[in-house]
This record gives C-alpha cells, sequence and structure tokens, in this order.
C-alpha cells in the first residue's frame, strides 16, 4: 500500500478486500481516520509505523513487529503470516517480505551496484587530478541514494535537479552538446584518459539500470515509479555531460 497522509477505511478496504493481508505498513506521522481504526480492529489488522528517515547520514533500521515475543512477517504477495524469516526471502518494506528473485530486489541490487560504481569513478577523478568532477559526481550519488529511499518507501522521486539543471535543462543539454558545451558528440576512445574511460562506463552501467528499473515496474502497471524511470534517463544523460565536459577540458588542465 502507498502511504499517504492519511489513511482512510476505504483505502483499507480496497486493500484488504484485494490481498487479505494482516499487516499494514505506513509512514510515520499517518492520521489514522477512527473508520479506519474500526475496520482494523474488526478485521484485526496489525498496524505498523515505519521509522523515520534519519538525518545523520546512517541508514535508519525498521523495527519487525512482534506476537507473543516472535517477529512477525508478512509474505508481500499471499499475505502468508509467518514467525520466522525464510533464508529466500528478503525485505520489500518493513516486515514484508518477497523471494530474492522479485525484480524489485534485482533493481536494488543494480542501484547498489551503481552507487558502487560512482564512487569508483570519483576516485578515479581524484587521482586524474579532477577534483571538481568528484564533486559534481557526489550530486549524482546522492540523488541515487534518494531514488533508493523513494523505491524502497514506495514514495515519489524528487524532482530531479543536477548539475544546476532541472530534467528538461538536462535533456536539451546532453542532445545538443555543441551548443552547450562546444564540442561535437565525441567518439569514446582510451585516448582520452582514464576519466573519460571511466565516464564512459558509468553511463551504460546507469542505462543498464533503467533497463533493470523498467522490468521491475512493468508487472506494477501502466506509469508505475515512472519518475525512477524518467530520473535513471535524466542521470545516464547527466553522466554523458561529464564525459563530455572532461573531453573538452571544463574542468581544466590535468597537472
Amino acid at each position: 500500500m502507498k502511504n499517504a497522509k492519511i489513511l482512510t477505511d476505504i483505502e483499507l478496504r480496497a486493500h484488504w478486500y484485494r490481498t487479505q493481508e494482516k499487516c499494514y505498513t505506513v509512514a510515520p506521522g499517518v492520521y489514522v481516520t477512527p473508520a479506519a481504526r474500526d475496520f482494523i480492529r474488526e478485521h484485526q489488522i496489525q498496524l505498523h509505523f515505519a521509522a523515520p528517515v534519519s538525518s545523520s547520514g546512517t541508514m535508519s533500521v525498521t523495527p519487525i513487529p512482534t506476537q507473543s515475543g516472535k517477529a512477525r512477517y508478512v509474505d508481500y504477495v499471499t499475505g502468508e503470516a509467518m514467525s520466522v524469516k525464510p533464508e529466500d526471502m528478503t525485505h520489500i518494506r518493513g516486515n514484508l517480505l518477497v523471494s530474492k528473485q522479485h525484480p524489485r530486489i534485482a533493481f536494488r541490487g543494480r542501484l547498489d551496484s551503481l552507487m558502487a560504481r560512482v564512487m569508483s569513478v570519483q576516485i578515479v577523478a581524484e587521482e586524474t587530478n579532477y577534483p571538481k568532477a568528484a564533486e559534481d559526481l557526489e550530486e549524482l550519488l546522492a540523488y541515487l541514494r534518494l531514488m533508493l529511499a523513494a523505491e524502497v518507501k514506495d514514495e515519489p522521486l524528487k524532482a530531479i535537479r543536477l548539475l544546476g539543471m532541472d530534467s528538461e535543462g538536462i535533456r536539451r543539454c546532453s542532445h545538443h552538446v555543441k551548443e552547450h558545451i562546444g564540442i561535437d558528440h565525441p567518439i569514446p576512445s582510451y585516448r582520452m584518459g582514464k576519466l573519460c574511460v571511466a565516464l564512459n562506463e558509468l553511463r551504460t552501467q546507469v542505462r543498464e539500470t533503467e533497463l533493470c528499473a523498467v522490468n521491475a515496474f512493468a508487472q506494477e502497471g501502466p506509469g508505475a515509479h515512472s519518475d525512477i524511470i524518467e530520473g535513471l534517463n535524466r542521470l545516464s544523460s547527466c553522466v554523458y555531460i561529464l564525459f563530455c565536459r572532461v573531453a573538452v577540458g571544463y574542468y581544466g588542465e590535468v597537472k
């Protein structure tokens, strides 16, 4: 169920008759209407409030609800309650479990790998004396972290604004690099140096992650998390812009 500021009995009833799930996870601060509370009591539903996002730079951990002293898990697909988490299942949200082969879990793994790769390219930027490029990559990394949080919590992704541009500005710059950066669309070559090669590889990995996202959300209906898919599309354009910037000498000559 998607998080909302108000949880009504209408939303609960619709979800209940579709899934028969006995546990619902909502964001902290959500107001539960009296009618919704009545429905929860009637159907013996456990209402689980997710932990708030930490502002300290560390990841927050959502506590698992318990029943009779034992952890209570719910199969996200079937609604089956479990007291023990099977090794072949993992958390999709709160105490809701899915198979580790679930497309959403595969997408999260790809996002994790992509963030690790961005950090590796930042090291290349530092080692080749492009500290400003490393700073620009930090912007992209922060956006990927927001993207992961939005997917895990099933919330809308914040509108993209990277490298001083919004979504349309990024698209325009990446399509018209001659006008905006002063170079024709370059053909990647090892002769461009370590950072250009690393950025070109990073761009391809963002594209692969975008395809993984399309596959993950396709099963959830038209338009599901189109914000994340668009965000990844623009992110690959950002990496291409960085590639062109390095190639044209935007960040200055290597010392």
